[in-house]
């Protein structure tokens, strides 16, 4: 059986009276892609942060390849990467000055060669010199992905991370990911509100709604336990009916 790289026991966040993430235990396999998934407000975004440091849980315990989170915070991610459609990179700055600077932050040794190799998986090559600013949103999210991977992670947190790409990069880019996870057992937390591409990409996956998992499987699991035929269905449901005391 596969190691467990991240778990997580009880996590818990509170922002004064509200709750947006209550009582969370799961765990993640080394080379598994565990979706996440859950309506606006469902605490993803939340958990995603507290999973990379970004805030401190009011409760609860996050280990990630078998350290503890709080207490090993920059061992710990040296060895993880993230790419959101939502998270700027600086404008001012090309594209290469973007991939160098955080190469040098990474610590990466001949770096020049990975991102000149990270370009041409992008298809970013003749963009090298252009402002980030300059840049479509699609442009944007294929040098969040090339950043994502400078330092070779052994996990991966994507949050929509083919949401602006064509559809020939975005097929690219899901071929790319299931490759690594497949040559290097990269291990990776998705989300998407594409559907399709949920069931394509994902081991298993997680249904989060008002702090809470509402149902963790395989996207078969899931389609027999909700009696529904294809995930898109299942989202809906899980999203409209109340929440269960």
């Amino acid at each position: 059986m596969a190691a467990v790289v991240v778990d997580v026991k009880g996590l818990t966040k509170r922002f004064n009276d509200l709750i947006a993430v209550n009582q969370v235990s799961f765990e993640i396999y080394q080379g598994e892609i565990l979706g996440l998934l859950g309506p606006n407000g469902a605490g993803k975004t939340t958990m995603i942060q507290m999973l990379l440091g970004l805030l401190i849980p009011t409760d609860g315990v996050i280990k990630i390849l078998g350290m503890d989170l709080g207490r090993n915070r920059e061992a710990i991610l040296s060895q993880v990467n993230f790419s959101s459609a939502y998270v700027a990179m600086p404008y001012s700055l090309t594209v290469i000055e973007n991939l160098t600077v955080f190469a040098r932050l990474y610590g990466i040794r001949k770096s020049k060669a990975k991102i000149e190799a990270l370009l041409k998986t992008f298809e970013m090559e003749t963009m090298r010199t252009k402002l980030t600013g300059t840049l479509s949103s699609g442009q944007i999210t294929r040098l969040c992905l090339a950043k994502a991977l400078l330092n070779d992670p052994k996990i991966l947190f994507l949050d929509e991370p083919t949401v602006s790409l064509d559809p020939d990069m975005a097929d690219k880019t899901r071929h790319l990911l299931k490759g690594l996870r497949n040559r290097e057992s990269l291990t990776i937390l998705y989300t998407s509100h594409n559907m399709r591409e949920m069931e394509e990409m994902c081991d298993r996956i997680l249904f989060l709604n008002k702090g809470h998992i509402i149902a963790i499987g395989t996207p078969k699991e899931l389609l027999e336990r909700f009696g529904k035929e294809n995930l898109e269905e299942v989202f809906l449901k899980v999203a409209r009916e109340k929440e269960e005391p």
